[in-house]
């Protein structure tokens, strides 16, 4: 059976997107609920996969990773088997933040963070280049964020 959510759910997980360290007791008071129901609708949000974790978003120039890269790949063959050893390999890379099979003129588009120029370069020369089965490589450099959110928008939860 699904789970309705309400307009207090939405609140709930409009709430958490923006802060997941809120206190409970906080929370309970935006949203006026007492602690105890609060609570309980976060944790039934968790159950029911609502939330799928709770993590610290960090500044990337802080932690001295100033340059995101956008990667379009091709591959020679979009075949099952090589999109899923593409995307093994690509899951363990740390520089690789974003990774999407595509449709359209190219296969993949992936967002790497690193600190430098030199740093992107043996990032290709080292790693991407030496993955079989490529065909196309082409490498777009952000000069800004103009946009960055992690807060998905919610209003049609509640639309029927």
């Amino acid at each position: 059976m699904a789970y309705l959510l309400d307009a207090i759910d939405k609140k709930i997980l409009e709430i958490l997107q923006e802060d997941a360290t809120i206190p409970n007791i906080e929370l309970a008071e935006k949203v006026c609920l007492s602690p105890s129901p609060c609570s309980r609708r976060v944790k039934n949000l968790n159950e029911q996969g609502f939330i799928k974790r709770a993590v610290t978003l960090l500044e990337p120039e802080k932690v001295g990773l100033p340059v995101s890269v956008f990667i379009q790949v091709t591959l020679n063959h979009q075949v099952k088997k090589e999109l899923q050893d593409f995307e093994s390999v690509i899951g363990q890379w740390p520089e690789v933040m974003e990774c999407y099979l595509m449709t359209g003129d190219f296969d993949y588009l992936l967002r790497v963070v690193v600190p430098n120029l030199q740093a992107y370069q043996e990032f290709l020369d080292k790693k991407l280049t030496e993955l079989p089965g490529i065909d196309h490589i082409k490498s777009s450099f952000s000069l800004k964020q103009v946009r960055y959110r992690t807060e998905l928008p919610l209003d049609q939860l509640l639309e029927k």
